[in-house]
């Protein structure tokens, strides 16, 4: 069976500008006495989250934190999920406390994953705030989630198929789409007259 159709999105070049265009708009919203942290959400989302880090610094000079998390143990489907999800390590090796956080993600789709996220960073201390950057904005919020910075909008449906590939993990850099089947609408079938219908 053929695999899907997938379109390009966005390649390289306009990868390297969302992400650098995020990180004046991250520097552009704090404040003079704003300390930064990054956190990128495995997987795909830490290598976001270093290129973010890589930008901003060139920007601004400014040193920043960064760290990694894995949001695995804090899923709400953790129990139900019949696949046995890998756990990667957790690399948050810096207090959090008073520091405005940024997670950043690569897709940012029902808000779950952002959810498990947000669960866990008071296991690390309380940030002043924390704030949510995404390469793809996808639309269908299950939960009341936005980001503050976000790549590109690409309004997509439950069964469309939005995959970010990157070249840290083997691949080249770009976003892909492949619109899922449209529902078919099943029409009633009447019996046919002077027939009785069996039971």
């Amino acid at each position: 069976m053929p695999d899907k159709e997938f379109a390009v999105l966005m390649d390289a070049k306009q990868i390297s500008h969302a992400i650098s265009r995020m990180a004046h708009e991250i520097l552009e919203s704090l404040d003079d006495e704003a300390k930064l942290a990054v956190i990128g959400i495995r997987s795909n989302g830490d290598f976001l989250a270093d290129r973010l880090v890589k930008e901003i610094r060139k920007i601004d000079g400014r040193k920043i934190e960064v760290g990694y998390m894995d949001i695995t143990l804090y899923r709400d489907d953790l129990l139900t999920n019949p696949e046995h999800p890998e756990i990667k390590a957790t690399e948050i090796l810096f207090p959090v406390d008073n520091k405005i956080i940024v997670l950043v993600d690569d897709v940012l789709f029902t808000g779950r994953t952002i959810r498990a996220a947000l669960n866990q960073i008071p296991d690390y201390g309380r940030p002043r705030a924390v704030r949510l950057a995404v390469l793809i904005d996808r639309g269908g919020r299950e939960l009341p989630i936005r980001a503050d910075f976000v790549g590109k909008n690409i309004p997509s449906s439950s069964k469309d198929d939005v995959r970010v590939s990157l070249v840290e993990r083997g691949g080249t850099d770009e976003v892909l789409l492949s619109r899922g089947a449209k529902p078919t609408i099943a029409k009633a079938v009447k019996p046919a007259a002077g027939k009785a219908r069996k039971k």
